[in-house]
């Protein structure tokens, strides 16, 4: 249980708290403070994700169960800010979800989450590597980016005013394309690794 492992074990009990208070704000209260709150821990979060691979690829203290739990905390955090900015606390009156996030995008999100996973622990168990490619860390990037700012433009959407629904927009299609381009180069990755495993 070394320092990087802690940092990574740490980021698990900074996410539930940030679960716990998205399902405690509701959109009709308006509590800027819970969603402020929210954004800084899963700021906090990602940037100890940057902290702890640095500190054990530094310190050489990578193990196996830090590669196993570091992307899964990662799934974790994400997958799980994104299922619940979909929830019913972010509906307003008109029964119109504030986030500008929608079901089948936050499929998309989850599905190339196990997906990968899915795809990375077979061809690791061929023997092949199966690292981050520069799509899944730009998608991790982005998504990184958009959850907090999707949360702190919500908290405070009377500043933005009518300028506050094109950006969310623009924030949740871009994560949504780019998710789905990481999907397709991993799959396209997973198939040229199928294949030259294959017998003649």
């Amino acid at each position: 249980m070394n320092l990087p492992n802690q940092i990574t074990i740490g980021r698990l009990g900074l996410a539930v708290v940030f679960f716990v208070l998205l399902s405690q704000y509701s959109y009709n209260d308006h509590s800027a403070i819970t969603l402020d709150l929210a954004a800084g821990l899963f700021v906090v979060a990602a940037v100890t994700d940057i902290l702890d691979g640095y500190l054990a690829r530094k310190r050489g203290q990578e193990t196996a169960f830090g590669r196993v739990l570091d992307p899964l905390v990662d799934k974790v955090l994400v997958c799980g800010a994104f299922i619940l900015l979909l929830g019913p606390q972010f509906v307003d009156e008109s029964g119109h979800n504030v986030t500008e996030i929608r079901a089948w995008m936050v499929v998309v999100i989850v599905g190339r989450e196990m997906l990968v996973t899915g795809l990375r622990g077979f061809n690791e168990s061929l023997g092949k590597s199966f690292g981050a490619s520069v799509f899944g860390k730009m998608k991790m990037w982005m998504q990184s980016i958009a959850a907090p700012a999707i949360i702190l433009i919500v908290a405070h959407d009377e500043v933005l005013g009518a300028a506050s629904r094109p950006i969310k927009q623009a924030l949740v299609w871009l994560t949504v394309v780019v998710t789905a381009i990481s999907m397709a180069q991993y799959l396209k990755r997973s198939r040229h690794i199928l294949d030259e495993s294959t017998p003649a």
